[in-house]
């Protein structure tokens, strides 16, 4: 990772920058859902396209897999999402729940709980009991301090519909253009599958360059690094279906 700049760091801990920065954690969800979605349709549908040519089905047999594909896997992938991340909304309000209820129920065992937690990271005497006190003034603090130190959760981020909404449109929208050359049928398959291959590459690469947006990874080498998979994985379906035809015996329509 490139180093930054004392300058810039101090201009990105300004208090008005960290303030901004934490804003933008629930959107940098959303564009991690979107790079999932992205690559996962890229390389579907272009590992369709490849595996098809491999072996020498007709373009139109590409294209009802591809597209079959790409909305099935698109559905499923979404729902997938959908599902964990109202599993853990549902597991974290549990557990907030029980905790609320044990404050309740028995407050100065749940105190005791956040005085040995801050004990055990160094505090001591008046200054441990001033923070004891400061967080078990307000009960949600004091809930959210127990779902992290003492049951390491986070607290539940994003609507799981944005999450799978997110995950399907982007899924479909890079999951379709490596489809989009099939349907030029002036140019032989060779050369719709060449135009194929470069468009999927660019989709490959700017999905990189967004990925390195979400984890602070250098541009260039986020966006060579998703070509390479994206890349690879084509090229197994390229050969699965070139053994398969050469092989096994399977045959072009």
């Amino acid at each position: 990772m490139k180093k930054t700049s004392l300058e810039d760091l101090h201009r990105e801990h300004r208090p008005d920058a960290i303030e901004e920065r934490l804003r933008r954690s629930a959107a940098s969800e959303n564009v991690s859902d979107a790079v999932l979605g992205a690559i996962d349709g890229c390389v579907t549908t272009f590992a369709v396209v490849s595996g098809a040519v491999g072996a020498e089905f007709p373009v139109a047999v590409a294209l009802v897999l591809g597209f079959a594909n790409l909305v099935s896997d698109g559905f499923s992938m979404a729902v997938s999402n959908y599902e964990s991340m109202r599993a853990q909304h549902e597991f974290v309000d549990d557990v907030r729940r029980m905790e609320h209820e044990h404050i309740a129920r028995i407050p100065e065992g749940e105190r005791e709980e956040i005085r040995q937690i801050f004990r055990a990271k160094g505090f001591e005497g008046a200054q441990l009991e001033q923070i004891v006190d400061t967080i078990c003034s307000d009960e949600r603090l004091w809930v959210d301090t127990m779902l992290t130190e003492e049951h390491g959760l986070q607290k539940a981020g994003g609507s799981p519909w944005k999450a799978a909404l997110t995950t399907f449109f982007a899924f479909l929208a890079a999951g379709a253009v490596p489809l989009v050359p099939l349907f030029f049928n002036a140019l032989p398959v060779q050369q719709r599958f060449i135009l194929s291959t470069a468009m999927a590459a660019v989709v490959f690469f700017l999905i990189g360059m967004l990925k390195s947006l979400v984890f602070a990874r250098p541009l260039l080498r986020s966006g060579l690094s998703t070509l390479l998979t994206g890349g690879t994985a084509a090229a197994l379906s390229w050969l699965t279906g070139y053994l398969l035809r050469t092989l096994v015996g399977i045959a072009s329509p």
